[in-house]
């Protein structure tokens, strides 16, 4: 099975081809990281690798892409993208958390093993906020699903005394579960999902049945205008 994923959720835009059959063969994978400009980057990134894996769109068995949390535009590309794909070519989809994803990532990085201690993948949302997520050891198993929570109450996520705690928010989330009297250690303040982790979560998951959504743990910061002259359509 040939897979393309892509991911568009924070602060990177990566794509990644890689073949999965019992193991994950990896044929073309880029990752850059930036800000803004992943509407303008990630078509030419997955032309990149589809071009380094030598293959053609007519060999992708399936899609895979991040829903989120994340930024409200950078999601929306990633999924519009995938959507848009799939429409286009009828490939199957899967989407899958950024937080699971980063949990992979974090994991491959540090070399764990399973040990007595939870992973708590946590995010900075600004506002005392955190997108966190809940994971076993080994960062196989999610525990909870993605939650938008303050730092305090993710501190406290897990059954353990102990918690290793990954991404830009898990000094914060650390400093909480010390204070509440755990064992707690950031790791990996600069985490961000790579497509080619996610390829490997792919693998093992079953298509999408219905499209693709964000998964939004926030409203957006942009509300429609009220009270104007012209009132606002409502549909």
């Amino acid at each position: 099975m040939n897979i393309l994923a892509f991911d568009t959720c924070f602060d990177a835009c990566s794509a990644c081809v890689a073949r999965g059959d019992g193991r994950v063969e990896v044929l073309g994978k880029a990752f850059e990281r930036f800000e803004t400009g992943h509407a303008e980057r990630l078509v030419p990134m997955i032309d990149e690798v589809m071009a380094r894996a030598g293959i053609g769109f007519s060999d992708i068995d399936r899609l895979a892409v991040t829903v989120g949390p994340g930024t409200f535009t950078g999601t929306r590309i990633g999924i519009a993208a995938a959507r848009g794909l799939a429409l286009a070519t009828g490939i199957t989809m899967v989407g899958v958390s950024s937080l699971a994803v980063m949990a992979e990532v974090g994991v491959r990085e540090l070399g764990l093993r399973k040990e007595d201690e939870d992973l708590i993948v946590a995010v900075d949302a600004r506002r005392g906020e955190v997108y966190v997520q809940l994971f076993g050891a080994n960062g196989c198993d999610a525990r909870t699903p993605p939650l938008l929570l303050p730092v305090e109450e993710a501190a406290r996520l897990g059954d353990g005394d102990a918690v290793l705690v990954m991404g830009s928010g898990a000094a914060a989330v650390a400093e909480a579960a010390t204070v509440a009297g755990r064992q707690a250690r950031a790791r990996l303040s600069d985490l961000l999902p790579d497509a080619t982790a996610l390829a490997t979560l792919a693998v093992g998951l079953a298509p999408a049945e219905a499209p693709l959504a964000p998964l939004y743990l926030r409203a957006p910061d942009a509300k429609p205008q009220d009270g104007k002259s012209i009132a606002r359509a409502q549909r």
